[in-house]
């Protein structure tokens, strides 16, 4: 899952959180496009930082299942409660959204829905499947939900093959109960292994800093990663969405983000994006090279 903010930070925020608003062509054409045809992607619900630098490479991220998630973690600002019925359609509509905007690489995402007794996976390859004929030349990543770890239904997203699988562990081991309150850190480095054990070409995963979490923990849970056999691992900086939400403890500063990148390529990650503004499909067109 992916969350982001931009106006909520306290008075003084750092310097290197401060971002340019988006310009160039290729933004301003397809941010033409998503208000024309009420296209609907993370990036600007989300408000992501790093919108035009994406658009600009023709990278765009969608939430599928629905704005309303079955989990309530601390961290991200997408509506917990009861989901509503499942869009049948939106496989198509997602499709044709990546077609009009003429996406050469699309992230697919979703919110938990552990109502469903497949927890949304057939829905999510009924998606990938549609933009597969209706896209063929756009490359896909997947960031998937643990699905409860229940094997048949993430053996779904495998054999639908996308050339990147992603699930984010989002914090260290200490912190997993209370930033992600329905989730289970084992559990995620567990989907994460059984996914290359299956065949996944590239695996990736995301982490979250400014929690309370210590370098050693974010040290450690870089190598659980890499033991789980991940390819690609984001590191970057929580932003509070909401008072509602748990409070930014620190910011963490671009030095100690190069700390973390080099500790990564060193542990044999083949990328690692590391930096404040860094999210989950930041840079995610070179992640399938």
């Amino acid at each position: 899952m992916e969350t982001f903010l931009e106006n909520t930070l306290p008075i003084g925020k750092p310097k290197w959180l401060k971002v340019k608003l988006p310009i160039g062509q290729k933004y301003t054409e397809l941010r033409g496009l998503v208000d024309k045809y009420s296209l609907n992607t993370i990036c600007t619900s989300g408000s992501c930082p790093n919108m035009g630098e994406c658009w600009g490479e023709g990278t765009a991220t969608f939430m599928i299942l629905g704005n309303v998630c079955t989990r309530s973690c601390g961290f991200c600002g997408v509506k917990t409660g009861r989901p509503e019925t499942v869009d049948w359609d939106e496989p198509e509509k997602v499709a044709r959204s990546i077609k009009i905007m003429n996406i050469k690489h699309a992230v697919i995402t979703s919110v938990d829905r552990d109502d469903l007794k497949d927890g949304g996976s057939i829905i999510w390859i009924e998606t990938i499947k549609a933009i597969r004929r209706m896209n063929p030349n756009t490359t896909l990543e997947t960031l998937i939900p643990d699905f409860q770890g229940i094997e048949r239904n993430i053996d779904r997203i495998v054999e639908a093959n996308p050339e990147v699988v992603s699930h984010n562990v989002e914090t260290v081991r200490r912190l997993t109960r209370e930033v992600r309150i329905q989730a289970k850190y084992d559990r995620s480095l567990e989907v994460l292994r059984y996914l290359k054990e299956k065949g996944v070409n590239r695996t990736k995963s995301g982490i979250m800093l400014g929690l309370g979490e210590k370098q050693d923990e974010v040290f450690q849970t870089m190598r659980d990663l890499r033991n789980a056999n991940v390819d690609i691992v984001t590191i970057g900086q929580y932003l509070q969405p909401s008072k509602k939400h748990l409070p930014v403890k620190e910011f963490i500063t671009p030095d100690q983000f190069a700390i973390y990148e080099k500790f990564g390529l060193e542990l044999g990650f083949r990328h690692v994006e590391s930096g404040p503004l860094v999210r989950s499909s930041y840079k995610a067109q070179k992640h399938i090279l």
